[in-house]
């Protein structure tokens, strides 16, 4: 039983590197220059880079009312 159940594990693993060896590869290099032109391109649509305007911000403190 265990020479079947090897074969069958081998099986899996040669599956799984033949896989893995036909995934396109890309360089570093060229991904990092991907990246950043995408984030200087999205740059003006990034909230945490131009901020968020008071009037749409729907966690500004909230003004009290209070009558004299």
């Amino acid at each position: 039983m265990s020479g079947s159940g090897n074969v069958s594990a081998m099986r899996k693993v040669v599956q799984q590197l033949r896989l893995e060896a036909s995934v396109t590869r890309v360089k570093v290099s060229q991904v990092a220059a991907d990246l950043k032109q995408f984030c200087l391109q999205n740059a003006p649509l990034n909230p945490l880079l131009t901020g968020v305007s008071s009037s749409t911000n729907p966690f500004r403190p909230q003004k009290v009312c209070s009558f004299l």
